[in-house]
């Protein structure tokens, strides 16, 4: 099958177009011909050897997969058959014609919704439920600031923070297209964030107390100014660094105002099967009543994976960018 590999850390051009083994499922597995695969920032970090966990390399990228089991290892005992179209979370291996996994974590595909809107579920949308509710712990009615709101995690974290009751929600994007987006996906207000004064809007739009909530990815500057832009008792929840710079908190500037700083690391939240699995049929549910809207951005053939990766880290692109071999 064909694969994009990487035998050694860099730039774009480590991500090689070429021939390996096609996977055969294991007794719990079952093969999955793939159809759509997410991009995501986690692969841009593997890429680099920048990520949480160690990356062992030769290494085929990609965290989630769409496409149609075509053959179950003899212990599976689940209602998934050949035929079945599934969306897995899959951690690696994922850039990929085809792909094994075990039969636990393919989750059927509700009628009405498409390969492309499937494979934007799992990863950005389990992460923008838990950053809000599990380690942001949304009140209703509480104030909440997302970053990047037009990014994957973004768009589906505007609509669950509408869902979960949020007062204002705050949005920021880098263009006025992005911040448009936000505001018609459910934000009350879309805020520059290359506006050096941003901070500044936040509290004009709270009344001068700040946001009780904060969801932070890019790191570096951008992570020291939302500490700043949190209210009194405010929780700033972090999930990556999009721009690669590692923030570097100054706790005392948290204890005047009793704020506190957390991390979210979804493969960690996967160590815990009953809250993974609830929260995952939650967002499917929505997503299948048109209650939840998969922001569908770029879609690159597999071969270009560079050429997405390129584009993702340029902020170039809007929603879920999506490959397909």
């Amino acid at each position: 099958m064909k694969a994009i590999q990487i035998e050694q850390f860099g730039g774009t051009e480590v991500l090689e177009y070429k021939d390996v083994d096609t996977p055969s499922p294991g007794p719990n597995d079952v093969l999955v011909r793939v159809e759509a695969i997410g991009v995501n920032y986690a692969d841009t970090m593997r890429r680099e050897d920048h990520y949480v966990v160690d990356t062992p390399l030769p290494f085929i990228p990609g965290s989630e997969v769409a496409g149609e089991v075509v053959e179950v290892g003899y212990a599976v005992q689940d209602s998934i058959s050949p035929g079945t179209k599934v969306v897995a979370l899959t951690g690696e291996n994922a850039y990929a014609e085809y792909i094994s996994v075990n039969a636990k974590t393919a989750i059927p595909i509700p009628e009405g919704i498409s390969m492309n809107e499937a494979v934007a579920i799992p990863l950005q949308g389990l992460t923008a439920y838990h950053v809000l509710k599990t380690m942001g712990r949304l009140i209703p009615g509480e104030s909440v600031l997302i970053h990047a709101a037009a990014g994957g995690v973004g768009t589906l974290a505007v609509q669950l923070a509408r869902h979960f009751g949020a007062g204002t929600i705050l949005a920021t994007a880098s263009t006025p297209q992005k911040r448009e987006l936000a505001v018609r996906l459910g934000a009350d207000v879309a805020i520059d964030y290359t506006n050096e004064e941003w901070v500044n809007e936040v509290y004009a739009a709270t009344d001068g107390k700040g946001a009780d909530v904060a969801l932070e990815m890019a790191g570096g500057k951008i992570f020291d100014q939302t500490v700043d832009a949190l209210a009194p008792f405010g929780r700033l929840v972090v999930y990556g660094a999009a721009s690669g710079e590692m923030p570097e908190l100054n706790a005392f500037k948290l204890l005047e105002h009793n704020k506190s700083v957390s991390g979210f690391f979804l493969p960690t939240m996967m160590q815990k099967p009953d809250e993974f699995q609830a929260s995952l049929k939650e967002i499917i549910e929505l997503a299948a009543a048109g209650k939840l809207k998969m922001m569908i951005g770029d879609v690159y053939p597999l071969e270009n994976a560079a050429q997405a990766h390129e584009d993702m880290e340029h902020r170039r692109t809007v929603g879920k960018i999506i490959l397909q071999p």
